[in-house]
């Protein structure tokens, strides 16, 4: 393809976006409320798995043993749990450990023990850590079936809630960027329809003269790709805005949370919505075309 013709083709995309002002940016509008929306739901979805997997790596069984135990049987269940496959550490935990921490956590509140007096209802444990999550439950139940142990319990509850939680938005975000997408696709083929309507007499000499379909095509296939890229520029520019925002935020109040730090995530974000965007408005200007070069 000859430079003069791909000047040709950008200049006549140019020229109809200008003649098109009020549809161009209805256009540009609608495509960046979409990819906002999907780069939110993005975002979203990637911290909340990444939360996820962080909680899952901290997640450890607690094992609580019967108050009958001698420290013999004790050390026999710490040695049959450290036998177990996947087990990479076990820590025992004793009566006066538990209490020391269960203090500490009251911090100032020290006066709820008083009803206890010299009692310690807590029992002796073991903390176990594996070395996949998954393994977490099946470790758990195995040890539950030991002699001398009372119960297991584990945070695994807490991961499957937080699981469905991001499934759920997951559904709820991929349904909404479909509809937004769709409404995207018809107002930017609404705007190349008029164009082509438009200029229909100037197309029917062109064809006559034996201008090529694709030769007819490419300016108003640069339109709708101009408009999807616009779009999708505005949207990632706020979106990068805002999650600077937000990560600034929580490293202030909540530095605990374990979010995706902004770089390369923002990086990769935005070029995912910016090939998405220029893909709708190519997939507008097709639509659009298809109809309107059949006749």
């Amino acid at each position: 393809m000859k430079i003069r013709t791909i000047e040709y083709f950008i200049r006549e995309a140019l020229a109809s976006l200008r003649n098109n002002g009020l549809m161009s940016i209805a256009s540009v509008t609608t495509v960046a409320l979409s990819l906002l929306i999907l780069g939110m739901f993005l975002i979203l979805v990637l911290n909340l798995n990444n939360m996820a997997s962080a909680l899952e790596s901290q997640v450890q069984i607690t094992v609580y043993l019967q108050d009958n135990l001698n420290e013999r049987q004790m050390r026999e269940v710490g040695t049959q749990i450290t036998k177990l496959p996947g087990v990479t550490q076990v820590h025992f935990l004793t009566k006066e450990d538990a209490m020391g921490r269960f203090k500490e956590r009251l911090g100032e509140q020290q006066g709820l023990l008083t009803a206890l007096g010299d009692t310690n209802p807590l029992p002796n444990s073991f903390e176990v850590k594996v070395d996949r999550p998954e393994q977490v439950k099946p470790v758990a139940q195995a040890i539950g079936q030991f002699k001398g142990v009372e119960n297991t319990r584990f945070g695994q509850e807490v991961i499957e809630h937080l699981f469905t939680l991001t499934k759920m938005v997951r559904v709820a975000g991929l349904i909404l960027i479909v509809f937004l997408a769709l409404a995207a696709l018809f107002i930017i083929s609404n705007t190349i329809r008029i164009t082509v309507f438009a200029r229909r007499k100037e197309i029917g000499i062109m064809k006559y003269v034996g201008a090529t379909d694709w030769f007819i095509r490419w300016p108003f296939l640069i339109e709708g790709m101009t408009l999807g890229f616009g779009g999708a520029l505005i949207a990632v520019l706020l979106l990068s805005e805002s999650y600077s925002l937000l990560i600034e935020q929580v490293h202030q109040s909540l530095a605990f949370l374990p979010l995706i730090p902004k770089y390369p995530f923002l990086n990769h974000i935005s070029i995912v919505l910016l090939i998405v965007g220029t893909i709708i408005g190519a997939m507008g200007s097709t639509i659009s075309l298809k109809r309107f070069m059949k006749v």
